[in-house]
């Protein structure tokens, strides 16, 4: 055992070498590349895209969504035009009064 802080391989004895180069060759050949985050663009595009999509996904709904509030609108005017006309007054008298 040593008295150092060196980490070891136990079963050969060696030094395994730091946290992040247990032991092995620095890799050749690896290239990063990083941009400066002010010059990212993360919302280039962003309002047009969006005015785009809405589009194409409001139409597409729009034969789930017309059709029943059509029908709604119809039952409504028919109910409506039903109640005047079966009340006490008739249209021509609620004309008159108003």
């Amino acid at each position: 055992m040593t008295g150092g802080s060196a980490p070891l391989d136990t079963k050969h004895g060696q030094y395994l070498g730091g946290w992040g180069n247990l032991g092995s060759q620095p890799q050749k050949g690896v290239t990063t590349y990083a941009i400066s985050a002010n010059r990212q663009r993360p919302l280039a595009g962003a309002a047009n895209a969006a005015v785009f999509n809405t589009w194409r996904r409001c139409r597409a709904q729009a034969l789930y969504v017309i059709p029943p509030f059509a029908i709604a609108y119809m039952a409504m005017n028919w109910a409506v035009e039903k109640w005047v006309l079966s009340g006490p007054l008739s249209v021509s008298q609620v004309e008159e009064e108003e």
